[in-house]
């Protein structure tokens, strides 16, 4: 693992989490796609050696319950599933140098083989626990197959995952009151024999892995405190027939197990980049030097998967002699209309019905991008996508380009060709000659922030470089106004619209990583030949060809009229699955107004000064969709220019937010350090006085009365 800057003179492979072969993909996958695709797109403008692999995760109590229900094999169900991420993946420019999947046989031999080795490394055991049996179905039941109590938060829980609450791994016998899927009965704990993984030998190696990992605070805050709580060791066998089976495997009554499909599917990205090496050749590209050398990896995931890839597979690679990631980003979630995304209430953007709604890839490749940063959850709306495509793509991107190209191709036929001698063409050996000194620095420096982003994981800096480059040039174009040049100062007309040529021309270099195809038309508008997705940052100052064609407007303007549609079929499909799903059972949310409660209650504080209380309430589901966290503030400064603003940087134990708060006339800045706070952490990120603030502080009354809590409660904490 390297700290070095990229690019670096070594390979990197880019990976992400691979999708379950179970369902549609919606906007929430695509984002985590979408993200590793731009980052290592990003990479390679850098000048990095670079690949991006990921493929379909076949195994899995997810897949085999859902054959089951369908009365498929589980193989012939995942291997449909995967054939269509295959074809959707690039509708939206996601570019694998290789997708493969668990089930084929180079991922199955190398699990088998990296087990062996944990095996003969003394890193595996045997250990008899309770599993969950279903006597009517006959049958034990892992993961999916059971349903209970969360043991740590109390909350509803599948077998391996407290997915309604703390979000913890569960391990095989942890879950309260299991109930079988299989029959809806209640299960019982019966005792089998299972391999064990030594995770808690690793403590150290961990901790130390943690101090050097980049990526996204989140994926290396998270895992500390599982690592201080005591690393428990990790079940790696499951009671099923359908996944890799356990090297040797057999407990004697014709049962194999098989292995844990979170032991296989981390596995695949080795996998796939074998794959890819084998097909293009090890000169071009050696994944042993990835996976065994020095290679720089790089894990794109979401953040519920966090402790997998931070804490099981460094481990594992560790123990079988592989090499470590360099860097996990673990992405936000993503939310509809400000509510949590629902599959089974149709509460989502499908990726199919986005294509199928006829808008372009990247226009989506960008608000997924650009929309807060990596690690920040993102709400989707149909209202924010027309703000953002119109706001930044048409209004500044596609205006500049419009604008300055169509006057360059009316007046000069391409790119003017202006004298070397005008006194503020740039003389640096680095820029095209005859760019002003002026834009040659603003490029420079758009460069600069660009390969700053692409170190810090920050794609929608990336995104944004590109964009403010655009807005200096319509700023660049507008204050010279060549057209009122053109006849006065020729040669002054000429140099504005050769520099705005250039932006041009740098703009599709560094916005490629985001919106890749939309770039590579604006290539071929100025006149270059062959693939953007080749040139490197200094290719921004390269002088573009001389002549080219007339240029067309690349963005289209989303209407007010297509936005109120889409806004009204979403909530029309929402509340027909809801109705469907629910049955009777949304009357349960429903809560009686009580007439008499205030009338008869003695000696209740005088409620005239109050606002009054809404009328309208809210559902159980609703609250559950607020993530509230119990946070410290770290760091609280006014804003300048702003009377009531103040910038605070709150830690919330996962990662610290930087928040506005309009509580710079009632509290003293310079004590609030160290004062613990309650945030709102899923409120969508907002700009005040250019402060970008990525929650809300909770406070009471005029005086902004800051809520906090009576007893101990842990940084990160959720309010329920």
């Amino acid at each position: 693992m390297s700290n070095d800057d990229f690019p670096t003179d070594r390979p990197a492979i880019v990976t992400c989490g691979l999708p379950y072969a179970n369902g549609d993909l919606h906007i929430g996958h695509l984002r985590g796609y979408i993200g590793a695709d731009a980052f290592n797109r990003a990479l390679e403008t850098l000048g990095q050696e670079t690949a991006y692999v990921s493929g379909s995760d076949m195994h899995g109590t997810p897949v085999a319950v859902n054959a089951e229900r369908e009365g498929v094999d589980p193989e012939d169900f995942a291997v449909e599933w995967h054939e269509q991420y295959e074809e959707t993946f690039p509708q939206f420019n996601v570019d694998f140098d290789n997708y493969g999947h668990t089930h084929d046989e180079t991922n199955t031999e190398l699990t088998q083989e990296i087990v062996r080795k944990l095996d003969d490394e003394g890193y595996i055991y045997e250990k008899e626990i309770q599993v969950a049996y279903d006597p009517d179905a006959d049958q034990y039941l892992p993961d999916r197959y059971v349903v209970g109590t969360c043991p740590y938060c109390g909350a509803r829980a599948r077998g391996d995952e407290c997915d309604e609450g703390c979000q913890r791994h569960l391990e095989p016998g942890e879950v309260e009151d299991p109930e079988s899927t299989i029959t809806g009965n209640p299960a019982e704990y019966r005792e089998r024999t299972h391999k064990f993984f030594e995770v808690s030998e690793f403590t150290d190696y961990l901790t130390e892995f943690l101090d050097g990992l980049e990526g996204t605070s989140n994926a290396r805050n998270q895992p500390r405190q599982w690592i201080e709580d005591g690393l428990q060791d990790w079940c790696i066998t499951r009671d099923m027939d359908w996944g890799i089976d356990y090297p040797g495997s057999d407990d004697g009554d014709g049962n194999d197990l098989v292995l844990y499909v979170w032991v296989d599917a981390p596995i695949e990205y080795i996998a796939s980049t074998k794959q890819y090496s084998e097909r293009v050749g090890t000169d071009e590209y050696d994944w042993e030097r990835v996976w065994k050398e020095d290679g720089d990896i790089v894990h794109v995931i979401g953040r519920d998967i966090i402790q997998h890839h931070a804490i099981f597979w460094p481990a594992m690679l560790e123990g079988a002699g592989y090499n470590a990631p360099r860097g996990i980003a673990a992405t936000g979630f993503i939310t509809i209309n400000g509510k949590g995304l629902s599959t089974s209430r149709n509460r989502a953007i499908w990726a199919r019905e986005y294509l199928d709604e006829g808008f372009h890839p990247d226009l989506l490749r960008y608000y997924l991008t650009t929309t807060g940063g990596l690690q920040q959850d993102v709400d989707f709306s149909w209202d924010a996508f027309q703000e953002k495509v119109n706001g930044e793509l048409v209004g500044t991107v596609g205006n500049f380009w419009y604008r300055s190209l169509l006057f360059a191709y009316r007046n000069y036929e391409g790119t003017p060709d202006v004298s070397e001698s005008h006194s503020e063409v740039s003389e640096t050996p680095s820029r095209a000659s005859d760019v002003s000194e002026e834009v040659g620095e603003r490029i420079e420096g758009a460069i600069g922030e660009t390969r700053a982003a692409v170190n810090d994981y920050d794609l929608r800096g990336v995104g944004q470089a590109a964009t403010r480059l655009a807005q200096f040039g319509n700023e660049y174009i507008q204050r010279n106004e060549p057209w009122k040049l053109t006849d006065d100062d020729p040669e002054r007309a000429a140099q504005v619209i050769r520099d705005c040529v250039q932006i041009a021309k740098a703009v599709s270099v560094l916005l490629e990583p985001i919106t890749p195809e939309k770039a590579q038309l604006l290539w071929e508008q100025i006149g270059e030949d062959g693939e953007i997705g080749d040139a490197h940052l200094g290719d921004a100052l390269e002088a573009p060809p001389r002549s080219f064609d007339e240029p067309g407007e690349l963005f289209e303007k989303i209407e007010d009229e297509r936005v109120a549609e889409l806004t009204a079929k979403l909530e029309d499909r929402v509340e027909a699955a809801s109705d469907e799903s629910a049955g009777g059972d949304d009357a349960a949310d429903e809560t009686e107004s009580d007439d008499t409660a205030a009338s008869e209650t003695d000696g209740m504080t005088d409620t005239g000064d109050l606002e009054p209380l809404l009328e309208d309430r809210i559902g159980f589901d609703d609250f559950q969709d607020l993530d509230i966290r119990v946070g410290r503030i770290e760091e609280a400064e006014g804003i300048e220019g702003a009377d009531d603003l103040a910038r605070l940087e709150v830690d919330i134990g996962f990662e610290t937010r930087q928040v506005v708060a309009g509580i710079k006339q009632l509290h003293d800045l310079e004590e609030l350090p160290g004062t613990k706070c309650v945030l709102l952490a899923n409120m969508e990120p907002a700009e005040l006085f250019g402060v970008e603030s990525n929650g809300m502080i909770l406070a009471a009354g005029e005086e902004a009365d800051l809520l906090t809590t009576h007893a101990d409660a842990e940084i990160g904490e959720k309010v329920r």
